[in-house]
Parts: structure tokens; C-alpha cells; sequence
């Protein structure tokens, strides 16, 4: 079959089928992932993914076959793109990754450089003063944060 529409069209089309069918979001947000993060095993893909979409995105009975059968065709649209679907077995590098592509994909790189570069001595001697219930409370509080921006972000 023949692309004859035009990209903004296709990502139009496929942001409707990824709202109104779960298979389909499944698909797209494990793409998503592995385009972005690699070595990563089925039970972090699909935490991943219910992270994104809802506990029991798999199913409740049926879950591993519908991840196998998601990661086929996953699998499928990578190579129709150009990319290599693998599994590692490999000590310390075990799971699914796109072959040739690096650990972590560009974007997260460029994000954690630019954590890195906002980060002085001073704050650091701050953190590694609090209590470990005041970083507890912190983080739960940027994870909060995150998903009202996710939120806030996916609700037109």
C-alpha cells in the first residue's frame, strides 16, 4: 500500500486511533518507548506502557499474549521503517533493543545533559543534607506534578 496521504494527515489519523483504541495505543506508546530507551525487559515495557495508559492495559487474563502478539507487530513496523527489533540476553544488556541505536535515544541524552548542567556544588550539599522522608516527599511530588502536566497536556 502506497503513502498517499500527508504526514500531518497520518499523525492526525493515527493520534484518533491511538485515543479511541487501546490495541493501537499500546502499539504506539511501545514504539515510543523503545525508540527512546533500549535493553529494556517485557515486565519494564509493560510498566512502562500501564504507566502511560492505565494498569491492566494488557488485559487481566489474556496479558502476555497480547503483549507477544503488540511486540510482533511492533516488531513489523520497525523493519518496515528500517530499524531491527532484537532481544538480548546478554548479562547487564538483557531485553528488547533497536539494533545499531544507542542505550538511550538522543532526546533523553540531550535531557539528562541538560539536568546535569543546572545542577552546582551547592545544591547538591543541600540534597545530601535532608532527611530521606523530605527527598520521599519530593519526589512524590514531582511525580505528581508530572502527571498533571501529562494531564493537562492530553485533555484538548
Amino acid at each position: 500500500m502506497q503513502n498517499t496521504l500527508p504526514s500531518p494527515l497520518q499523525s492526525f489519523l493515527l493520534d484518533d486511533a491511538e485515543r479511541r483504541d487501546l490495541v493501537t495505543a499500546r502499539r504506539v506508546n511501545l514504539m515510543r518507548i523503545l525508540l527512546r530507551e533500549q535493553y529494556l525487559s517485557r515486565e519494564a515495557l509493560i510498566e512502562r506502557v500501564e504507566y502511560l495508559l492505565g494498569n491492566a492495559a494488557f488485559g487481566e487474563k489474556s496479558w502476555e499474549d497480547n503483549f507477544y502478539r503488540d511486540m510482533r507487530v511492533v516488531k513489523a513496523g520497525f523493519k518496515a521503517a528500517g530499524y531491527e527489533l532484537k532481544y538480548s540476553r546478554q548479562k547487564g544488556r538483557a531485553g528488547y533493543y533497536l539494533a545499531g541505536n544507542p542505550a538511550l535515544g538522543t532526546a533523553p541524552q540531550a535531557e539528562i545533559r541538560g539536568a546535569l548542567a543546572e545542577l552546582d556544588d551547592a545544591q547538591m550539599q543541600i540534597y545530601k543534607q535532608m532527611p530521606a522522608a523530605q527527598k520521599f516527599r519530593q519526589s512524590v511530588s514531582i511525580i505528581d506534578f508530572g502527571r498533571q502536566v501529562q494531564q493537562r497536556t492530553q485533555t484538548p
